[in-house]
């Protein structure tokens, strides 16, 4: 008969769970280290819970566009205003439409809530326009113009930078007296308008030869030096400090030159722009970043490749031209939001802005220019404030239901698993720690908010957690039922209860995963704490159920099989051990013969 091999453990080691309680332990402690140090000892709460902003914006009809407003227009805003909530960061934010043409935007307390009202209803129509010239933004006094102060500078990725504008301002040209700049906008206003439009007919020249008023959009398609000069009069009138010459002026189509205001340095300035020459919806992704080199605040361009091709084109003519006509304006909704000058073209696809970003309005530009522009345009219908009064009481509700609920899986643990109970609860304990710490810390993490819903689905998990407990104690039962000693019961029940336990909580997690990726809104709450509920049981049962029983099955109290312990084998019905004998000899008792 062979031995047995040395050192190979038997069916059913206890393993070491000392090993295990102290992995879960460094755990909470860490997470609990890890809120305080975040500065996040709560988690976020949603506006339901804490109140927050509503604001709704109507979509506006534009000339020309008044079918503009329908269903896959709206549908296409609300997905577009949610990207951009969520991309600063604004979680559990809900956008909806609400009948024909308004759109409810519900942003949290406590979030960035005045950075997302000021970007939520901006249309971000973008276009990129060559400077045909630049002044201060008050009307233009008769010596010529002035700059305020440099203008900001664009580069390809890895390129050089281009120039900054400090070598030559249009103050210092010849172009800042009345008729240079005259002869310099008939100039430039000649060949961009003979390429962005065709050539009118005889019949539209006749009729646009007869009409002596000026036309009141602050477009210009016409050319010649009568358009040079009706555009250089309004150009010089214009006072880019009022605010409703700034929004007269706004409205230019793409095709056509326009006037356009903007800061510069904190002053106000003005600018003579032709025709579009790249579009941003061009523009594949954008983000502001620190620039390694120079430690400010940049924005970082890729362009899809009709976009690349029209970019390296446009830079490359501004290339060989004299300030300010090297230059291109970035124009978001009418306005100049940097005008970097170009010293060579760039090509690749990709191009920086730098000059003059603090990291808000870098970050909000290269979030309105990731998430594209909206295919209307929206007013402020209304802003309120929402209270979080009536939240308030359905969770005092919620949690009072939760505690009650709690209180009765207590009383029926207590009552039928005596000691057993005790290592229930502080399972249920451990979870609740474990669960707490990390939505606090997801609230600083990737803003995460705790809604109604949440709340629900953490209460659900209590019911999952304990029955995760009663599958294992009731596999320890079943094993001293067959009249086994404690300690290879506790051993041999883990395995069938462990394969119990994942195909039960792996079950309740598809679920919780499915429910979030074809839902919105607050049940996508719901789902992601049910979800994470149920991970966190599968940890807690593995490292501190599994172990503390192991350890109490070395106990005598419960070894003894104590009344009140839970596993009485004597309560429990325990059956003795089958037990065979074994036979000493192998021959046949003898027969005995019987008289005929």
């Amino acid at each position: 008969m062979a031995a047995p091999k040395k050192g190979r453990r038997p069916t059913g080691a206890q393993g070491r769970p000392g090993r295990a309680l102290a992995i879960i332990l460094i755990a909470m402690v860490a997470l609990t280290a890890g809120m305080f140090i975040s500065k996040q000892t709560t988690p976020r709460l949603g506006i339901d819970l804490a109140g927050g902003t509503s604001i709704t914006l109507k979509a506006k009809s534009e000339p020309g566009k008044e079918n503009a407003i329908n269903e896959t227009n709206m549908n296409t805003a609300v997905g577009i205003i949610d990207r951009r909530v969520n991309g600063l960061g604004v979680s559990e934010a809900e956008v909806q439409t609400q009948g024909r043409d308004h759109i409810i935007v519900n942003i949290p307390k406590g979030t960035n809530e005045q950075q997302a009202r000021e970007q939520v209803g901006t249309t971000a129509q973008l276009y990129f326009r060559p400077v045909i010239a630049f002044a201060d933004g008050t009307p233009a006094a008769p010596e010529g113009t002035q700059s305020p102060s440099p203008s900001p500078s664009a580069s390809g990725s890895g390129a050089p930078k281009a120039e900054d504008g400090k070598k030559a301002s249009p103050s210092a040209t010849p172009s800042s007296s009345a008729t240079s700049q005259g002869r310099a906008l008939s100039e430039a206003l000649k060949a961009p308008a003979a390429t962005a439009t065709p050539s009118p007919s005889a019949s539209e020249s006749k009729k646009a030869d007869d009409t002596k008023a000026p036309s009141p959009s602050p477009s210009a398609p016409a050319t010649g030096d009568a358009a040079a000069a009706d555009l250089q009069a309004k150009f010089a009138a214009l006072d880019c400090t009022d605010e409703k010459q700034r929004a007269a002026i706004k409205g230019a189509k793409p095709t056509d030159p326009t006037l356009a205001c903007g800061q510069r340095g904190g002053a106000w300035g003005k600018w003579v722009l032709g025709p579009a020459a790249v579009e941003g919806k061009d523009v594949k992704s954008a983000k502001g970043v620190i620039d390694p080199q120079s430690g400010q605040w940049i924005v970082t361009m890729d362009f899809n490749d009709r976009g690349s091709d029209a970019f390296a084109k446009v830079t490359g003519e501004l290339a060989a031209k004299q300030m300010p006509q090297n230059q291109f304006a970035i124009v978001l909704d009418g306005d100049v939001v940097s005008d970097p000058s170009v010293s060579q073209a760039i090509m690749g696809g990709n191009a920086q802005i730098s000059g003059g970003f603090t990291q808000q309005s870098a970050q909000d530009l290269g979030n309105m220019l990731s998430y594209g522009a909206l295919p209307l345009s929206f007013s402020e219908d209304s802003v309120t404030t929402v209270t979080a009064a009536l939240g308030g009481e359905q969770l005092r509700a919620g949690l009072i239901a939760g505690a009650i609920g709690l209180l009765l899986v207590v009383i029926y643990l207590l009552v039928y698993y005596r000691g057993l109970a005790f290592v229930a609860i502080l399972s249920l304990l451990v979870s609740a720690i474990l669960t707490y710490t990390i939505m606090a810390l997801l609230g600083k993490g990737i803003g995460f908010a705790l809604n109604l819903p949440a709340v629900c689905g953490a209460i659900v998990a209590i019911g999952i957690t304990a029955d995760s407990f009663i599958v294992y104690f009731e596999r320890i039962r079943d094993e001293i039922r067959e009249g086994r000693t404690l300690r290879p019961a506790v051993e041999r029940a883990w395995p069938r209860a462990r394969r119990t336990i994942l195909v039960s909580d792996f079950v309740s997690f598809l679920a919780a995963a499915v429910l979030f990726i074809v839902t919105v809104g607050k049940v996508q709450g719901f789902a992601f704490t049910l979800g994470l509920t149920t991970l966190l049981d599968v940890v807690v049962v593995f490292l501190f159920t599994k172990p503390v029983m192991t350890l109490l099955a070395r106990t005598k109290f419960f070894a003894s099989g104590h009344p009140w312990s839970g596993l009485d084998p004597k309560r429990l019905g325990a059956k003795p051990p089958l037990r065979r004998s074994r036979r000493t000899g192998s021959a046949p008792a003898p027969v005995e013969a019987k008289e005929a």
